[in-house]
Parts: structure tokens; sequence; C-alpha cells
């Protein structure tokens, strides 16, 4: 499995050492149940969330860049500050490492080139908005996208970032935090790291591999 030894090199640190990329602390996600889904919310807003448990609250986010190339590399959440005593592919229920075959992984089809992290409740509050925006547009209801992604993006002058952190609903704290991904379409895995007693110190999503 080498994507998890790059990624045990890269990221057990509580820093990345390395001239290939760049990072960034771009924010906060909010967690209100632990339980965090990976997905493109364009068209696979109904993934399933990870199997593992993660804390509640607000957790530090980075995103890494390609020097090179400007695009988004890997997105990480900081849940805390304890060592890495091993990383797993992260799986959702149903999954199981061992019915891969060498070099395939588990994780989630991008086709709109952003990708994104969420609570599984703030996942529910995107499902809703997007009901009702269809229900009370009609035919003029033009996508999850344009309804409501869009703007944040993307100004009268252009693109504005390569990440935003969105919220779905005003009745609840959950937020997305939706990013381009690596050089666009594709089907990325991602890995936690786990201290000595087997809670979740970091989750990383690979898009472009560095090694």
């Amino acid at each position: 499995m080498t994507h998890i030894e790059n990624i045990k090199k890269l990221f057990s640190k509580n820093f990345v050492e390395s001239p290939l990329l760049e990072s960034f602390e771009v924010g906060k996600l909010y967690l209100s149940s632990g339980k965090l889904v990976a997905c493109d919310p364009l068209i696979t807003n109904d993934m399933l969330p990870f199997s593992t448990e993660f804390p509640k609250g607000n957790f530090s986010v980075l995103l890494h860049k390609e020097r090179e190339s400007n695009c988004v590399a890997y997105a990480e959440v900081i849940f805390s500050s304890a060592a890495i005593e091993e990383w797993k592919m992260a799986v959702t229920e149903g999954q199981d490492v061992k019915d891969l075959a060498e070099e395939e992984v588990f994780g989630y089809p991008v086709e709109s080139g952003m990708g994104c992290l969420m609570d599984v409740d703030t996942q529910n509050s995107l499902n809703e908005l997007e009901k009702r925006l269809y229900h009370s547009k009609g035919a003029d209801f033009m996508g999850i996208y344009e309804e409501f992604f869009h703007d944040y993006f993307f100004d009268e002058k252009g693109a504005i970032d390569q990440y935003a952190f969105l919220k779905p609903s005003d009745d609840h704290p959950g937020t997305i935090f939706a990013f381009e991904t690596g050089y666009g379409e594709g089907f990325y895995a991602s890995y936690i790291g786990y201290d000595k007693d087997h809670k979740p110190v970091k989750i990383i999503t690979e898009f472009i591999e560095i090694s």
C-alpha cells in the first residue's frame, strides 16, 4: 500500500516537510455528530459517512497545494495533537480493505472538479436545501451549484479562491468545507491517522500523490 506509506511520511508529524507542497490553514470545520462525509457535493451528496467516529466540535482544516501547479494536493482535518501510531484507509459501512486488490482504493468519485468534507447532519441540511430550492423555484431551479455553491467561488471579477466554507442551514451550525480537487475529475481516497488509543488524530484526502 504505497499510498499509506507516503501519507505516513508526509503527515505523521504536526507539520509537512516537502519542498513540493505549500501548506495553508484555511479555517475550521464544525462536526455536530462526529460522522464525517467526503464527497463531490454535486453528484455524490448521498455518500455514507466514514465508519470511524470522530470528535464533535470545531477542527482546524489545512490545504496542501502542489507548488508547481498550484492545485490542491491534499485536504487535512486535525482532531488532536497526539502522536500518530497507525494510518488506515478511511472506509464507509460495508467496505473492507481486505477486499481490495493491490493499488485499489476506497474513496469517492469527482466529476464536478469539487470535493467537500462535512458532518452527516450538514449533509442532511444540504439535501434539504436543494429540495426546498427545487420546489420553490420549479422550472427556474438551475441546480444546487448555481443556486448555492457558485457565489462562494466566483464574483463579478471571476474566481475568488480554491476553497470555501459554506453553511446550508440558518438553523444548524454545520459547515461544508468545499474545495477544488487536484487536477479535476478523479477517484479520491482518504486516510486516517490514529493515536495509541485508536482515536483519530487527523484525516487526509489525497488528490495528487506527492512523494
